[in-house]
């Protein structure tokens, strides 16, 4: 008989889904899809109350003592916490910026929502129609938090209020023009009530800094460590790109070699329709290569249901990338990769293979799916609620790279795009942290030198070292300021991998093992998302 942790998690699952649909919509849980979340205080009220039940009822549980009750129960006590103290610390009310706050999570979640079905498709109806009071709601939590002192960055509202502005309706299209109607009421709120009472200061201080890297890492990070380290990695993924170039250009110029790639139609799909077929194929060949099933290098066994993974296109106005969407709780409805192509037009391959790496398999897809697929070890709440952007996006850049390592970028414009991806991730590091802590640029940077940091600067480091548009790197750095802490999860948490790696393979080699590789990668994905702190702890 289970441990009274697991029914205990399953029904706050339950519990949280009924108070916030949009999450049971992405977690895949099922009856919530017709309503939305209560975004006004009250609505954090309800979450309050909900989480000091759940806290007093697992304080009241019996000791646990196997692997699995004590991974439960750490994950149970967990989630309490991170969701109390957003609450403790008045998150709700600054929840606005370009990528991952409720004006762009509400669209995602009706674009995730089953329409197909008689029911679906009622279910999304009623959606639709509450979407205005469900954007009021919202409001009146950000006007209160500015009455308190609270205060939202003024860049990232005046992208929303573009993002609104994009959300024109379809030809014939009522129900996009029922979406876009919400949101231009939405935009012009913000544009006539809330933009006024915002900060023209991007950078949210060490203070808060810290608690977003708690939340999206799971670790305390010495930040100026971590800023110094993620310039000498910038230098060294520029090493690295530059001997690449040497393979495209004749001048082994980096910027000349990246022109190419992102110019020449040589090195791109025509338009979307041919890009999205491209990266479909892309994961096919993936998933051949590493399902051991199959005689794949890295020896997963991908289950059955896994091996779906759908590619499609971002709702309108969405910024520029590729996210990726979880399968359902069920595993029915499959996961999916999420491209933000802003207009037709060709679409330079060159850094998309890696991208299709960390999103599909090996990357957040093997990851997110196997943890969502074992329900025989990890409880409920840990397998579709739970989890660290530190080790999710960690593992996803570890995919990217351990791909490297086995050779399947085949091409000098997939490996300077591999390279380039890299870059950008620790480019975040420096970034991120360079900006919000109000940090000078070293005085021995390839890139002004002993300055302080500004927008323009990021933009342009993005820009000339990570190979990005200068739209889509004006997008990313508004994305790090508006979401502190996150941009660095990805490298930091690769960090960690590799750190771990290393330590797998001395014990091995101590024991007179070989290193099997393909051991450490299961034991890290057997243990579902966890805290950096904790990663070692499950798998060593």
């Amino acid at each position: 008989m289970k441990h009274p942790v697991f029914a205990l998690s399953s029904e706050l699952v339950d519990a949280f889904a009924a108070a916030s649909p949009i999450r049971a919509t992405f977690w895949g849980v099922a009856g919530h899809d017709d309503r939305w979340d209560d975004l006004s205080p009250l609505g954090d009220a309800e979450r309050a109350a909900i989480l000091r039940e759940f806290a007093d009822r697992a304080a009241a549980l019996p000791p646990v003592e196997s692997h699995d009750e004590r991974l439960a129960h750490e994950v149970l006590l967990d989630f309490l916490a991170l969701e109390q103290d957003a609450l403790d610390h008045d998150d709700p009310a600054v929840d606005l910026n370009n990528l991952a706050s409720p004006p762009q999570l509400l669209t995602m979640a009706l674009d995730t929502q089953d329409t197909a079905s008689d029911a679906g498709a009622a279910a999304a109806a009623a959606r639709r129609a509450a979407l205005p009071a469900a954007l009021r709601g919202y409001q009146q939590n950000l006007l209160a938090g500015a009455e308190r002192g609270q205060q939202v960055a003024a860049r990232q509202v005046r992208r929303v209020i573009a993002q609104c502005e994009a959300m024109q309706p379809a030809a014939g299209g009522e129900v996009a023009a029922e979406v876009a109607a919400a949101y231009a009421a939405f935009g012009r709120w913000l544009a006539q009530t809330f933009l006024p009472r915002t900060t023209e200061v991007d950078g949210v201080g060490e203070a808060r800094y810290r608690r977003a890297v708690r939340r999206f890492l799971g670790t305390d990070l010495d930040l100026r460590e971590t800023y110094a380290w993620g310039w000498e990695r910038v230098a060294a993924l520029r090493a690295e790109q530059e001997r690449e170039a040497a393979r495209l250009v004749p001048s082994g110029d980096v910027e000349e070699a990246l022109r190419l790639v992102q110019h020449d139609p040589a090195y791109a799909s025509p338009d979307r329709a041919a890009f999205l077929a491209e990266m479909q194929r892309v994961q096919a060949q993936a998933l051949a290569a590493i399902d051991g099933s199959t005689g794949g290098t890295i020896e997963f066994e991908v289950p059955e249901a896994l091996r779906t993974l759908e590619i499609r296109l971002a709702p309108p106005g969405s910024p520029p990338g590729a996210y990726y969407m979880p399968p359902s709780e069920d595993l029915s409805r499959p996961g999916a990769i999420v491209y933000g192509e802003p207009e037709e037009r060709a679409v330079p391959l060159f850094d998309q293979i890696s991208t299709a790496f960390h999103e599909g398999f090996p990357g957040h897809h093997l990851q997110v799916g196997l943890q969502v697929a074992m329900a025989d070890r990890l409880s409920r709440l840990h397998r579709v609620a739970y989890g660290y952007s530190g080790f999710a996006e960690g593992w996803a850049l570890y995919a990217e790279q351990r791909m490297d390592e086995l050779g399947h970028y085949q091409s000098a414009a997939a490996r300077l795009g591999y390279l380039c991806n890299q870059m950008a991730r620790a480019c975040r590091v420096v970034v991120d942290i360079g900006l919000h802590l109000g940090l000078q640029i070293p005085r021995d940077a390839p890139l002004h030198a002993g300055q302080p940091w500004n927008f323009d600067r990021a933009v342009e480091l993005m820009v000339r070292f990570a190979g990005m548009e200068a739209e889509h790197a004006d997008s990313e750095v508004t994305r790090y300021l508006g979401w502190p802490g996150q941009a660095i999860s990805y490298a930091v948490g690769q960090r960690e991998i590799l750190r771990l790696r290393e330590q797998w393979r001395a014990q091995r080699r101590a024991a007179g093992k070989d290193e099997d590789l393909a051991g450490f990668h299961r034991r890290v994905l057997a243990c579902g998302n966890v805290a950096l702190d904790t990663l070692p702890r499950w798998v060593l």
